[in-house]
């Protein structure tokens, strides 16, 4: 594996150097060398191994002194740090065989625009909205957090509203504009998504983002504020922009999905899934997204709980700028943004993929051509 050279291991020089060079990640672990990951791969730095004075020093420096005293009862924890005029950082703290590991993850000062990201312009109308809940899905690192803050800072310099984060824990800092943008992070201004949904909703908000909806009881806090007349972000873990309503209501007792379910249909608004694919030049990574809008049928599809018809509808093809995963990788191939082993080695629906590139679905590629 390619490594990286530096002279000797400081935990601040390490950060400010992975920064210098766009690394998205550190991983640092005892008995191993430090990491990083580099356009999608990791990358073993030319350092000694580390032993667990090394991570010990670097966890003192950057806990915040208000986590100190809670390190001993907990496995895992979340928490931010900043080099000013650097980056800021995402810091998970982890055990592994008893020892401690730390992945850091580099939030950019600058949040880039929508066009600046290579993301389809249509997500832009989902921060136009004025209430609804909007969800953005896929595997860890792909992006969520970023497109998030390009859709909320849409909304910050171009409408007067009061916008409320809450997050574990705070990763992109907002400068108000139009917008009041307050943020609240988890363990430090509320004790849960939940419950700082809940308190947001007595602080005059307009749009409220939470930062990941991991459980049920996020779920119901999230329909209530989408219900009640908010614009709500969310992030979740799942496969694809389609799979994301199975996930939530799956998050509830069999007796109370189909409740569930009509809550979803009446207020959710979109879907964003997305992948970061490696671009054909080897320079970096460029987002393959799946754009769902929830039309009146689309509504209808899933209080019924046909998802595999919206997919077909979907498959159609720029109806209401939706548009699938698949659709997106072959559209990237097809400008040369990609090549065609790296779509077929992202994609969920391989053999669909194959077909396309076989020339099967001639209308979809017609759509996507604009002939």
């Amino acid at each position: 594996m390619s490594r990286v050279e530096y002279s000797e291991f400081d935990i601040i020089t390490f950060l400010k150097k992975a920064v210098s060079i766009g690394a998205s990640d550190v991983h640092l672990q005892v008995g191993e060398h430090p990491s990083l990951r580099m356009d999608g791969k990791i990358v073993k730095v030319d350092l000694p191994v580390l032993v667990e004075d090394d991570i010990a020093g670097a966890f003192e420096l950057l806990l915040p002194e208000h986590f100190k005293n809670k390190i001993n009862n907990v496995f895992d924890l979340d928490f931010a740090y900043e080099i000013p005029g650097v980056s800021r950082f995402r810091i998970n703290l982890s055990r592994q065989l008893g020892k401690l590991a730390l992945v850091i993850r580099a939030i950019p000062y600058v949040i880039q625009n929508i066009q600046a990201l290579n993301l389809p312009e249509s997500i832009e109308q989902f921060a136009t909205l004025n209430n609804g809940l909007v969800l953005v899905t896929g595997p860890t690192g792909c992006g969520k957090s970023t497109t998030i803050a390009s859709l909320i800072d849409f909304i910050n310099m171009n409408y007067s509203k009061h916008i409320i984060t809450i997050e574990d824990p705070v990763e992109f800092i907002f400068t108000n504009k139009k917008s009041l943008v307050s943020q609240r992070q988890m363990l430090i201004d509320t004790p849960s998504f939940p419950e700082g949904v809940k308190y947001a909703l007595r602080q005059d908000p307009d749009v409220i983002f939470i930062g990941e909806i991991r459980d049920k009881e996020t779920v119901q806090a999230a329909l209530k504020a989408s219900e009640t007349g908010h614009l709500v972000f969310a992030t979740i873990h799942t496969i694809d922009a389609i799979q994301t309503v199975n996930r939530i209501v799956n998050m509830f007792e069999p007796s109370d999905r189909d409740f569930v379910r009509a809550q979803i249909a009446g207020v959710l608004r979109g879907t964003i899934a997305q992948k970061l694919i490696p671009v054909a030049d080897g320079k970096g990574r460029r987002p393959a997204c799946e754009v769902l809008v929830v039309t009146p049928t689309v509504k209808n599809f899933i209080m019924k709980d046909n998802l595999d018809e919206i997919y077909s509808l979907v498959k159609k093809g720029s109806f209401n700028n939706m548009i699938t995963m698949n659709m997106s990788l072959y559209q990237m191939v097809e400008q040369g943004y990609i090549t065609e082993d790296a779509a077929m080695y992202y994609a969920d629906q391989k053999v669909e993929l194959q077909q396309m590139f076989k020339g099967v679905f001639h209308g979809t590629h017609n759509s996507l051509r604009g002939d």
